[in-house]
């Protein structure tokens, strides 16, 4: 069995707990069989306390971004149990740190793909981030996910490598999806996302895309993910084909799946300004966020915790991650 890739030249991370103690002072009676005069126990318990960000997406009904809520207008369910909101910001200018995770597999050179994901990333790069942006790329192929450019405000280097990538090998997607965000989450910026670009064809990965999904829910980085050219004839998807999810359906599934979990959201598009646009929506969305903070306590009995959030205004549409693990990481099989 072949081992899971890991991003060349990144370190692993580990979650940050807050921790303290305190105190409790029990006084009175017991109950069960002790004398009924008691003296004052001391028990000492430690609890861990994390501090939990999500990004919040709001729209009307038409699509629209809603970006004049307050504080106020938020309220936000862990497992269903209403959480006191701890920090709260909506700032149309902020800086983004962005991720792009770009599919070089051999089936990207088919139709053009690469050629034109990458004509689309320019037009990203030169017209839609900002001074202030940072943008990092990394490139997947032959189960290998690599930093083609680290987080940089300068996107020269980056637009150099791009012009030098090439497509070649094999398609890991779900291992890929798996270990990317956590290289994600160490942009410099509050904003952060990850842009993956794929054809959608998988067969070479040792993760599921169930299991995929499970490692990516452990960093707060939404995943916006772009079908670009998916092919549609079964017939052509049989010279790829090591599961049998391998199909154009199972494709675009897979492809929601990793948004809608991490709060992002999923594209399919066919032509090179369809991409574009796509780009935009996108860098759009991510201007218009909200970023939300509030406290949650692990429990190493129910460590995946679900989270919602909705507004007073019940006709907007709120999305944002769908839950989180609590404790530390459990070994992922």
């Amino acid at each position: 069995m072949k081992n899971i890739p890991c991003i060349k030249s990144m370190r692993a991370s580990r979650p940050v707990f807050f921790l303290f103690s305190f105190l409790i002072f029990l006084h009175g009676y017991s109950f069960i069989c002790f004398s009924q005069e008691k003296n004052k126990q001391e028990i000492s318990y430690d609890l861990a306390v994390t501090a939990i960000s999500i990004a919040v997406s709001v729209q009307d009904r038409g699509g629209r971004h809603i970006t004049d809520l307050t504080e106020e207008d938020f309220v936000i369910y862990e497992d269903d149990e209403k959480k006191n909101i701890t920090y709260f910001s909506h700032d149309y200018e902020a800086p983004l740190s962005l991720t792009v995770l770009l599919d070089v597999s051999g089936s990207m050179a088919l139709q053009d793909k690469l050629a034109e994901s990458k004509e689309a990333l320019r037009y990203m790069i030169n017209s839609l981030l900002q001074d202030r942006d940072e943008v990092a790329l990394l490139i997947f192929a032959d189960g290998e996910v690599e930093i083609a450019s680290n987080f940089s405000r300068d996107k020269s280097g980056l637009l150099s490598v791009l012009d030098r990538t090439e497509a070649y090998g094999q398609t890991a997607l779900n291992d890929a999806v798996g270990v990317s965000p956590d290289f994600a989450n160490r942009g410099n910026n509050e904003k952060r996302a990850l842009l993956l670009i794929t054809d959608g064809i998988e067969n070479d990965s040792e993760y599921s895309p169930e299991t995929a999904i499970e490692v990516a829910r452990r960093v707060d980085v939404p995943i916006y993910t772009i079908g670009y050219k998916i092919p549609l004839n079964e017939q052509f998807l049989k010279k790829y084909k090591r599961s049998e999810g391998l199909t154009a359906s199972g494709i675009i599934d897979s492809l929601e799946k990793f948004s809608t979990a991490t709060g992002g959201k999923a594209f399919f598009v066919d032509q090179t300004l369809d991409l574009k646009n796509a780009l935009r929506l996108i860098k759009l969305e991510l201007s218009h966020q909200y970023i939300l903070g509030y406290t949650s306590y692990s429990n190493p009995d129910n460590d995946y915790r679900k989270i919602r959030v909705v507004t007073s205004k019940k006709r907007y549409r709120v999305r944002t991650r769908e839950g989180y693990y609590s404790g530390e990481k459990k070994e992922i099989p």
